[in-house]
């Protein structure tokens, strides 16, 4: 059985077509189709259900699937053990983080790991759901807050501050909070997927209480400075608005509930010498002091 054959049946299946395959691939739709035409012969059995508008798999190819695609990570996996055996890092990982730290703060590390290790290749998505680290084949998985007890091995690449804020004009509007008791009389803007809204403040446990909800840390950013009313949000989303005096932190220094971001991967998995190197450099350049952090004089904040 050729490499070649079984390479070209799993790139069809993932591309989802003959055409997309080959043009990952570097060849041609007609070589592509050869190949795994070839690779039926060989088995005996039709692997592709072919129709002018898509390519599917059988059932046979698709339990063939599984097993050729396992395959071919495990001779990839070999072929970058024996690589950085020779000290040099090369292979994929795959990585996973939160959409919008990941848009704000993980391309630029991941640029430039790239760029020193050009033989390691970087496969990387960004989402806001809680992905399966083991059943998804992650080898990196970035995660900001409380970590379920899942076995996974949880490394602390740097703190997440989270402050209560509002925009100056809901602030002048309503007033400024000077107590944990001042938040009742305050409209909240709520996470959705966490609508209790409780915040440690003097270290009491007090829940806000507001009529707006979001299930995107951005977007309560963008209706906070709108001024419709308090957040609770992590510092690296709003930074650049404390700069700019477009937000002010309001009870600073008396609120809790601060977290960390961590680096998760699969507790079975040894660490190869490429995920190291990328552990090693994401905590470089967001530890101890990450960036979001850097230099923040947010105006307006005052001793409360």
């Amino acid at each position: 059985m050729s490499f070649l054959e079984v390479d070209a049946f799993v790139r069809v299946v993932e591309a989802g077509g003959f055409r997309a395959a080959a043009r990952e691939a570097g060849v041609t739709a007609s070589a592509m189709s050869k190949r795994v035409g070839a690779l039926e012969t060989r088995l005996g059995a039709r692997l592709l259900n072919r129709t002018t508008r898509q390519v599917a798999p059988t059932e046979d190819g698709l339990a063939f699937y599984e097993r050729a695609r396992a395959a071919i990570e495990d001779l990839a996996e070999a072929e970058a053990a024996v690589g950085e055996a020779q000290g040099v890092a090369r292979g994929r990982i795959r990585i996973n983080s939160p959409v919008d730290f990941g848009r704000q703060y993980l391309v630029d590390p991941l640029s430039e790991f790239a760029r020193t290790h050009p033989r390691v290749d970087l496969d990387v998505s960004f989402s806001d759901r809680f992905v399966d680290v083991v059943a998804e084949g992650f080898d990196v998985v970035l995660r900001i807050g409380d970590l379920p007890d899942s076995g996974l091995v949880a490394r602390r690449l740097a703190p997440v501050r989270r402050v209560l804020l509002a925009s100056p004009d809901y602030l002048e509007r309503v007033g400024r909070p000077e107590s944990a008791d001042d938040l009742a009389g305050h409209e909240a803007i709520l996470y959705a997927y966490d609508q209790r809204g409780a915040v440690d403040v003097d270290g009491r446990r007090v829940s806000l209480t507001g009529r707006h909800v979001a299930d995107n840390g951005a977007l309560i950013a963008s209706m906070a400075r709108a001024g419709l009313g308090i957040a609770f949000l992590p510092t690296f989303l709003v930074c650049e608005d404390l700069r700019r005096g477009d937000l002010e932190i309001v009870l600073p220094e008396r609120t809790g509930g601060d977290l960390n971001l961590h680096a998760l991967t699969a507790h079975r998995k040894l660490l190869t010498t490429r995920v190291r190197l990328l552990l090693d450099h994401l905590r470089s350049a967001f530890g101890p002091t990450p960036p979001w952090e850097r230099d923040l004089d947010a105006p307006g904040e005052d001793a409360g």
